[in-house]
Order: structure tokens, then sequence, then C-alpha cells
């Protein structure tokens, strides 16, 4: 009796009320209500009250969602926007959980991981060709990483770019048996993947696999992410390791890298002039993209083929074979020009070429200088033609 007292309107025009329900997005009626109190030592509001009886109302036709609590305009808005900067979900997802969970947000938010996690699966098979390269190195050893997604809208992301960061930190940390000595070594991403790494951002924490960070930052993103390729660089005689990175957001960032390794014999060497050197001619492999570090170390398939090519131009002409034979040797050592870095001009001073710069600085420092290694890594390159062909991927190094 004090139920039906405390009502304003009775029962039956409530029950009348369920033949003309409130249409919703998910196909069936959901009835919102006023909480309205009934008495201190009755239910307390009416939406319990219908939520607690709703299973002996019925009507033709009539579904009744049930909820635990109803949340007003205000509040509902509130819990969007915190589940939003939890997540960084899109919006539609971050109501459609908040929804489906009642507006539970811890509930919610479990379930936009359960839902980002089969979205990511699915996505996987995408094209991922943007990204970002990711650097991290200490004396002896540069580690670069690789993680690829498939827009510059998600490589610009502030999360993107701090996994991006950790996961070059871990792989530069990594103790391989395989890095023996100096030189450049591929880190296969699958070895990676079953790392472990602690996050502290404030969407992505805590321990995880490599893999599984990977795969929840591919369901925040609504896209394919993967750690495409890794490189270490090490040195173990006396001289620097340098590094360049192009079209860098942040330090440690970048699309385009360059790295190289510079040897002198004498360990009391001043490392000053060396550490100069060093980051222009990492500028100037970024720039110039050699393939080779010496004429010698161009592959024999690589020579055979551009020589081909060379002489189909040259017998276009029509001139007579020792004519042909003289341009093919001259367009060769353009060739060499090109592709080897040793032969190169120096992007800092053009009228040099980079074996000149080198030796005019063992000079300078009273003891030899050599290219111990260098590698050149670009975002993306490569990844149409390697899914035709199912090939690996490309990089020019040299060791």
């Amino acid at each position: 009796m004090a139920l039906s007292r405390g009502l304003r309107h009775p029962f039956g025009s409530i029950y009348r009320r369920l033949g003309h329900p409130t249409s919703s997005w998910h196909g069936y009626s959901t009835l919102t209500t006023k909480s309205i109190p009934v008495s201190n030592d009755e239910v307390g509001h009416i939406s319990c009250f219908i939520t607690k009886y709703a299973h002996s109302i019925s009507a033709p036709g009539i579904f009744l969602r049930k909820y635990t609590a109803i949340a007003s305009a205000s509040d509902q808005m509130n819990l969007i926007k915190q589940l939003r900067e939890r997540t960084s979900a899109p919006m539609k997802d971050v109501k459609s959980a908040l929804v489906d969970c009642n507006w539970d947000i811890e509930a919610a938010q479990k379930e936009l991981r359960r839902r980002g996690v089969v979205l990511a699966s699915k996505k996987s098979s995408r094209t991922a060709a943007e990204g970002l390269l990711a650097l991290a190195q200490n004396d002896n050893k540069a580690a670069l990483i690789e993680l690829n997604c498939e827009t510059d809208f998600v490589a610009r992301n502030e999360i993107f770019q701090y996994l991006a960061l950790s996961l070059a930190k871990l792989a530069l940390l990594v103790e391989d048996s395989s890095q023996q000595g100096s030189g450049v070594f591929a880190a296969v991403p699958e070895h990676l993947e079953e790392l472990k790494l602690n996050l502290d951002h404030p969407k992505l924490s805590g321990e995880k696999t490599v893999q599984n960070a990977v795969t929840e930052l591919a369901a925040m993103m609504g896209e394919n992410v993967r750690l495409r390729r890794g490189f270490a660089m090490l040195k173990t005689s006396p001289g620097v390791l340098s590094t360049y990175l192009h079209t860098s957001p942040q330090p440690g960032l970048g699309r385009i890298a360059g790295i190289v390794s510079l040897e002198v014999d004498d360990p009391h060497t001043s490392l000053d002039l060396l550490q100069q050197f060093g980051s222009e001619l990492a500028m100037h492999i970024v720039a110039a993209k050699p393939l080779f570090l010496t004429k010698e170390l161009v592959s024999s398939d690589a020579l055979e083929s551009e020589r081909e090519i060379l002489k189909s131009q040259a017998q276009a002409s029509g001139k007579p074979q020792m004519a042909i034979e003289k341009m093919v040797e001259g367009r060769l050592r353009k060739y060499f020009e090109e592709v080897v870095l040793m032969d190169q001009k120096f992007v800092v001073n053009d009228t040099m070429n980079v074996k000149t710069v080198l030796n005019n600085l063992s000079k300078d420092i009273g003891s030899p200088v050599k290219i111990g290694s260098f590698l050149r890594v670009e975002v993306g390159e490569g990844i149409g033609r390697l899914e035709a062909a199912n090939e690996s991927d490309p990089v020019a190094q040299a060791s």
C-alpha cells in the first residue's frame, strides 16, 4: 500500500505506457524513467522497482531492458568521456560497451579490451606500411626497430610512439649469442614478441609480452599494428657509433634512419672530430642511399644485371663494339658513384667523395679511420612488393 500511495500515477498507467515503448538503436524497446522516491522502508526508486519486477511485467511484442542503475544524461556523458580517456577507443565503441555493461565503467573497459583483441586479429591481414622507426643506443650498441600501422594519423599518436620507444629500449638490452663481434645483426621479430616489458603509460601499463602489448595497441587504434623488423649494430673496436633520424617527431623516432660505426687504431685518439664526422656521415647515408661500402662488396648479381642494362642502352646508339664497351665501363663508374658509399660525393662537401674526406680525417686526428659498418632503413620500404613476391625485407647495410 505504501508503494501505491507514493506513486504519482497508478501502476496500471505505467503498464499501459509499456504499450508505447521508446525505440532504441538495438532493435528492441528500452524503458527509461526518472527516479521517484517511494518511501524509506520500501523500494527507494521507481526505476529499481521496475528493474526488480520487470520479469513479472509482460505485454505482446515488448522487451524490457534491465539496468542495475539508470545513469542520467550528464552521468552518461561523463562516463563516456572517462572511458575514452582511459582507452582512446572510438566514441561509438565506448558508448556501446557502456550500454552493454549497464554503465559500469570497469566492466566496459574490460569489454572493450576483449572486443579489441578480436578486432585486432581480424585486422592483422591488412597492409600496414606507415609507422615509425625507434632507436636506442649506448656507447657500444645501437638498436633499431620498425613498428608499422596503416595510417600516418596513428603513427603520430603518443601511445604508438611510447610503445615504439619502449620496444627499442628492450631491443637494446637483449643479449643474443648470435650478436658476437662488431657489425650489423638482424633482430627477428618473433624472438622479441615473446619477451616481457614493463609499460608505464596511463593508457598502456603493466607487465606484458611484446606481442600482447602490440595487440592491445592495435585494439586501441583500430588499425593493424605490427612489429615488422629490428636491427642491432655493435662496436667492439675503439671509435664511435653515430646515428641520424630523418622526419623525427621526437628524440629517438623517425621515418628514415642512418647508423654508422667509425673505427680507429689508437684507443687514445680524441673522439671529438670523429663524432662530428660520424653525425655528418650518418646524415649522408640517409640522403645518398648507398647500397655497398666499397666496389669490392658489390654483389656479382647486381654488377652483372647493371652491366647488361648498360650494354643494351649502349647498343641502341648504333656505335661500334669498341665504343660500346667504353660506354659501358664509363657508365659503370657512374653507377659505383651512386651506390658505393666510399665513392659517393659527400653531401656536406660535394667537391670530395667520402673516401677522400675519410683520408683527410685520418691525417687530422693522427690515426687511420675506417668505416666498420653502416645501415640505412626506411619505414615501409618494399612492403607492397614484398607482399606480392613474398621476399625478405630490403635494407642497405654493410659490415
